[in-house]
């Protein structure tokens, strides 16, 4: 099969590709997704984070090659570089990091002096650090912020039905911190802040989602990547979105109409047949026949 990446009709197969370097010298920004391709939540994946770096170190076309992580973690984004820090993702990998909590700050921000709800663990606190606001129990608040479930391990949304009830009842809005639903952690599925705002938007509460697949973040990192080279964002056609999630990364860069590339080994890998280490990624258009969006390309792993 073909190894490039081309909008295709939806009916053409979608190319499975053997490495990043087949198609790396068509892009100037890479905008990549954090869990699921340069780490698992426990370590990173050392391959991908060689396959950054040799794409920032290919000659220039035109402008300097970037990459930008995008991750849809709530917090700032230096907490999750010392997080990558300390799984051993190289710095030399990427230009910056841009997250869902540096949009729910701008959010928070908005409304100067408001009485918050952190609905979340306490790991994630310090995306409130320096805001004009008050931190409160949920029957006082003003607007309440989800990063996540309390216990990630045990909780489901449905732990929180009566939570979310009391703050419906007062049509109080949630920003959602991170519209993931689940992140991958050694093989397992853990449920995200996505799943408690997906249960409140259900009962008719009023939910406003920072991060992907939601447009603001991509102008947010076009924005940055204009900033990087003190000019003009590159063309969304020399763009590439790299990801492990369907529902976020593949659909909100498909929307945005930047070129996008799943990476098999990710929240599908049970789905695609490459949950334990010895598999290989085979056919997979029958599984991409019954999703609602489509890649553009796919990779077993991010690897050069």
């Amino acid at each position: 099969m073909s190894e490039t990446i081309a909008r295709a009709a939806s009916s053409a197969p979608v190319p499975i590709l053997g490495g990043l370097s087949a198609v790396a010298e068509r892009y100037d920004l890479i905008l990549c997704d954090v869990w699921g391709v340069l780490h698992d939540g426990t370590r990173a994946h050392m391959g991908a984070g060689e396959a950054l770096i040799r794409f920032r170190t290919l000659p220039e076309d035109g402008r300097r090659r970037r990459v930008i992580l995008v991750s849809n973690a709530p917090r700032p984004w230096a907490g999750v570089r010392t997080i990558l820090d300390g799984y051993g993702v190289p710095r030399e990998a990427y230009d910056a990091i841009l997250t869902s909590g540096d949009l729910t700050r701008r959010l928070i921000a908005e409304h100067p002096g408001e009485r918050i709800h952190h609905l979340g663990p306490e790991r994630d606190a310090t995306i409130f650090d320096g805001l004009d606001i008050r931190l409160v129990a949920a029957g006082e608040a003003d607007r309440v912020v989800c990063t996540g479930l309390f216990d990630d391990t045990t909780e489901t949304a449905e732990d929180y039905r009566e939570t979310l009830a009391g703050f419906r009842a007062r049509d109080v809005p949630m920003i959602c911190a991170n519209p993931d639903l689940v992140v991958e952690r050694e093989k397992k599925l853990i449920p995200c802040a996505g799943l408690i705002a997906q249960a409140y938007a259900e009962i008719g509460g009023a939910v406003t989602y920072a991060g992907k697949p939601y447009r603001p973040v991509y102008e947010a990192a076009l924005a940055m990547a204009a900033e990087l080279d003190g000019g003009s964002a590159p063309d969304v056609a020399r763009v590439l979105a790299v990801g492990d999630a369907l529902r976020t990364d593949i659909a909100g860069a498909a929307a945005y109409g930047i070129p996008n590339l799943l990476v098999a080994r990710g929240i599908h890998a049970e789905e695609l047949g490459v949950l334990a280490e010895h598999d290989t990624l085979g056919e997979v258009s029958e599984w991409l026949a019954r999703q609602e969006v489509r890649p553009d390309a796919v990779i077993e792993r991010l690897v050069w």
